[in-house]
């Protein structure tokens, strides 16, 4: 049985050790806690019972644990220049048996450690079980939500990979508004500067696998609010991104038909 109770505790003390005063680890923080409670309530959605929706919990306040070494060890979250944060957060958890301060039963080992492997690749790897599949899923889609929220209540700069400090000023790289268009994913590996990586990230929509994500976003209105948030000076890029928003709205409307969500 999944004690989550005791799991948030011993994670807040986990947390406790790093520089809360450092923006990056107060963002995981607030960020985990979010992730997680999208976790349970995707589960809930699609009519996991309790232990399951403990477990989706579970991954969820896990899923980031690699980031609080990252920012300590590097003060950055580019996986490519300093670590992949998920396989930091396995070696965090399973090298030293950390995961059985979380969780002291082991049968579900395979499916948190393929869930937290897979939540931050392009996309999931093959061969996992349906289980292991339904919770990748599941923590994929509550991460992603979550990076809307962060966006519009924290500092944008944060989450970033250039040290851009006005983003408004940026202009979009034509590729990625083709790409967008296109309902490619995007790779922040190619992105030329923080403008990019945040289309990158709205371009997140095309990876969502329930309805409840899907609602969790228009529902927000998250999109609409980042664009404006955005605040972008140059005209090229304002216009793009206005069309941005236009076709993300048209494509969940989309999805969510299909879905029989709404009429």
């Amino acid at each position: 049985m999944i004690n989550i109770i005791k799991a948030k505790e011993f994670f807040k003390q986990y947390v406790s050790n790093y520089d809360v005063k450092n923006g990056r680890i107060n963002l995981k923080i607030i960020h985990t806690y979010h992730v997680a409670e999208n976790s349970k309530i995707i589960a809930k959605n699609i009519g996991l019972n309790q232990e399951e929706q403990n477990l989706a919990e579970l991954i969820g306040l896990l899923h980031d644990i690699g980031r609080f070494e990252q920012v300590r060890l590097y003060n950055s979250f580019n996986d490519r220049e300093t670590v992949d944060h998920a396989s930091k957060g396995l070696e965090v958890l399973y090298a030293d048996k950390l995961i059985r301060k979380y969780i002291e039963d082991d049968k579900y080992d395979s499916i948190i450690y393929k869930s937290i492997q897979n939540h931050n690749k392009l996309r999931i790897e093959k061969g996992l079980t349906n289980k292991e599949l339904l919770y990748t899923q599941i923590i994929r889609d509550a991460d992603n939500i979550d990076i809307f929220r962060g966006l519009l209540e924290q500092k944008i700069e944060d989450f970033g990979k250039f040290g851009t400090k006005d983003i408004s000023k940026e202009i979009l790289t034509p590729y990625f508004y083709e790409s967008f268009k296109e309902e490619r994913l995007l790779e922040y590996d190619k992105a030329k500067n923080d403008m990019d990586i945040i289309v990158a990230i709205i371009a997140h929509i095309y990876t969502l696998n329930f309805s409840e994500s899907l609602k969790l976003i228009k529902d927000n209105d998250y999109i609409n609010k980042l664009v404006k948030r955005l605040n972008c000076q140059d005209n090229y890029t304002k216009e793009k991104l206005n069309e941005i928003a236009i076709i993300s709205m048209e494509y969940i409307n989309k999805k969510l038909k299909e879905m029989k969500v709404i009429k």
